[in-house]
């Protein structure tokens, strides 16, 4: 098949997949005659409109009782979760926010003065200057990553070693509950140095995703001080992760 734009290729990818229910990246990149790193974006693309799931490897279509409505109701979960976690910020502090749509919403809650956030996303980096509250912006820097699209890599590293931050802000694609947060991105080491020189870690999560596995363990139970999540967390489900020695914050 010979190359197509990039939203006819998101328009017959999101054909695929409710035709044939599941596809991989390996057969797009070859079906479009393209790399696999551009399917990934795809996929991370359409799954964030609502229109997919990423799997490991690949996609599948959405349960049918994800309907419009409830793609409304994530909306307004994430919203509810990012005023939560601006809540939890005081004026002057330091953060880092994680690149992810999650987190992502916390940026346009962001109204404190005299923050200094750093991040590793261009998107939201470009979001936070544009912001009236006027934080000091950081930028780690680095090896740029399709997949995430954010930047990784030693050199992201070592610039957030040279500082120390008051709190952590970070999303994931998965909670499980015996081991923490999970993710389909094999880029994990620059999470773990931001859980290390952050005082407070705070993950941003959706209770849709909590109990998903991915095949990649983010961060450890030991690792995280608080999860924000919204209203429709299961009550067992709270007390469990409570038992771990985690503050559970429900957004309404």
């Amino acid at each position: 098949m010979s190359k197509r734009n990039t939203q006819q290729r998101r328009q017959i990818i999101v054909g695929l997949v409710q035709e044939q229910g599941e596809v991989s990246v390996e057969y797009l990149a070859h079906l479009f005659e393209t790399s696999e790193v551009t399917i990934r974006k795809d996929l991370t693309a359409l799954e964030e409109s609502g229109f997919l799931l990423r799997r490991y490897g690949g996609a599948i279509k959405l349960p049918t009782e994800m309907n419009e409505e409830s793609q409304e109701q994530l909306s307004k979960q994430k919203l509810a979760i990012a005023s939560a976690a601006a809540n939890q910020i005081r004026d002057h502090n330091r953060i880092i926010i994680d690149s992810g749509s999650t987190t992502g919403t916390l940026v346009k809650a962001l109204h404190h003065s005299g923050l200094v956030v750093m991040t590793n996303s261009l998107a939201l980096a470009n979001e936070l200057i544009a912001l009236e509250c006027e934080p000091t912006v950081l930028m780690t820097g680095g090896t740029w990553d399709a997949r995430s699209e954010s930047f990784q890599g030693k050199v992201a590293a070592n610039v957030l070693r040279s500082y120390d931050f008051d709190q952590l802000f970070i999303g994931a694609d998965g909670l499980d509950l015996t081991r923490g947060t999970t993710t389909f991105n094999e880029l994990i080491g620059l999470s773990q140095v931001m859980a290390e020189v952050s005082r407070e870690v705070i993950v941003m999560i959706e209770s849709q995703k909590i109990g998903r596995k991915m095949p990649n363990l983010e961060l450890e139970w030991q690792q995280i001080d608080k999860l924000i999540t919204d209203d429709q967390l299961d009550p067992n489900v709270k007390q469990q992760i409570e038992a771990l020695g985690v503050e559970v914050i429900v957004a309404k």
